[in-house]
C-alpha cells in the first residue's frame, strides 16, 4: 500500500471526499435501493442480469454509465494509507426494528433512533442493514462468503454504508438472534421489537474508504463506503438460511466488481500509540 509523503495530503483527502460526495449528485441522487426485485436478476444471460441493469429502467442508466460504481476490488497496490482519516466513530443504541424479505435480500430496518456514525464531522443516522452472499467487495481478487451492509443517512439524505465481510466459522451474533425470524419470514414486514445494533461486531479499527454507489438498482452514486478490513465469521447454517429465505434466483446476490476509474481508495490504520487490530 502506498503512503502519503506530502504534508498536505490529508487536506487533499478531505477535498476529494467533498468533491466525490457532493458534486456527482443528480436530482435522484438520494433514491433508495429498489424494493421490487422483479425487473432484475443477478444471472447474466437472462437479459436482466447486472450487465443489463442500465437498460431495464431509464432511472437505472447510471448502473451502466456511472463512474463511481460499487462494489470494487480492494487491491493493495492501489490503496493509499491515511492514518489521519481517524478511527470510525459510531454510537449505536437499541431501538425498535422490523425485518422484511425484499426478495433479493433480507433487510432489518430500525424505526426509532438507533444511533449514528460520524464521518468528517457529519452525523449519519443508522437506517437499516442487509446481507449479500457471497461478498460483493473483494480483497485482492478474493471473495468471501458473506457481506453485511449497514446503511446510514445524514440530514440531507446522503448515504454512508459500512461493509463487513465474513468467512465460514463461528456463528454471527446478530444473525443468531434473528435466525428463526429469517427462516420463517414471508412477504410481510414483521416487527422485531427492540434490536441492538451493538450486536453487529466490527472486531477491528482498520478500514478502507472510498466513494461509490448503491450495489443494486438504481445504482445511485455519491455513497461514502467504509469497508472493514477485519474478516468476521458466520456459520454455514446462517448463510444457508439467508439464501433459502430470498426468492428463487437470488440465492447468489452479489453484484460483480466495478471498474475503479481512477478513484482514490484510502486505508486507515491506527498509529502505534493508538493500538492496532
Amino acid at each position: 500500500m502506498a503512503s502519503p509523503t506530502n504534508p498536505n495530503s490529508f487536506s487533499l483527502v478531505l477535498i476529494l471526499l467533498f468533491l466525490c460526495s457532493s458534486s456527482f449528485f443528480t436530482p435522484s441522487a438520494f433514491a433508495s435501493e429498489v424494493d421490487d426485485e422483479t425487473p432484475f436478476t443477478y444471472k447474466e444471460g437472462s437479459g436482466k442480469g447486472p450487465k443489463n441493469w442500465g437498460h431495464i429502467d431509464p432511472k437505472w442508466k447510471v448502473c451502466e454509465t456511472g463512474k463511481l460504481q460499487s462494489p470494487i476490488d480492494l487491491l493493495n497496490e492501489r490503496v493509499q494509507v491515511f492514518p489521519h482519516l481517524g478511527k470510525l466513530k459510531r454510537n449505536y443504541k437499541p431501538a425498535p426494528a422490523s425485518i422484511v424479505n425484499r426478495g433479493h435480500d433480507i433487510r432489518v430496518k430500525w424505526k426509532g433512533d438507533a444511533g449514528k456514525i460520524n464521518i468528517n464531522g457529519t452525523d449519519y443516522k443508522l437506517v437499516q442493514c442487509h446481507w449479500h452472499t457471497p461478498s460483493e467487495h473483494t480483497f485482492n481478487g478474493s471473495r468471501y462468503e458473506m457481506e453485511l451492509h449497514i446503511v446510514h443517512q445524514n440530514s440531507k439524505g446522503e448515504t454512508a454504508v459500512i461493509g463487513i465481510v465474513y468467512k465460514f466459522g463461528r456463528r454471527d451474533p446478530l444473525l443468531s438472534k434473528l435466525f428463526h425470524k429469517i427462516r420463517s419470514i414471508g412477504k410481510e414486514e414483521v416487527d422485531l421489537g427492540i434490536v441492538n445494533p451493538g450486536d453487529i461486531k466490527f472486531g477491528g479499527r482498520k478500514y478502507y474508504r472510498y466513494v461509490g454507489s448503491l450495489t443494486v438498482p438504481p445504482c445511485t452514486e455519491g455513497v461514502i463506503w467504509t469497508i472493514m478490513k477485519k474478516v468476521r465469521t458466520v456459520s454455514r447454517e446462517q448463510v444457508h438460511a439467508l439464501r433459502d429465505a430470498v426468492h428463487d434466483g437470488f440465492e447468489v446476490n452479489a453484484r460483480p466488481t466495478q471498474q475503479l476509474k481512477g478513484r482514490p481508495v484510502w486505508f486507515y490504520t491506527p498509529k502505534e500509540n493508538e493500538g492496532s487490530t
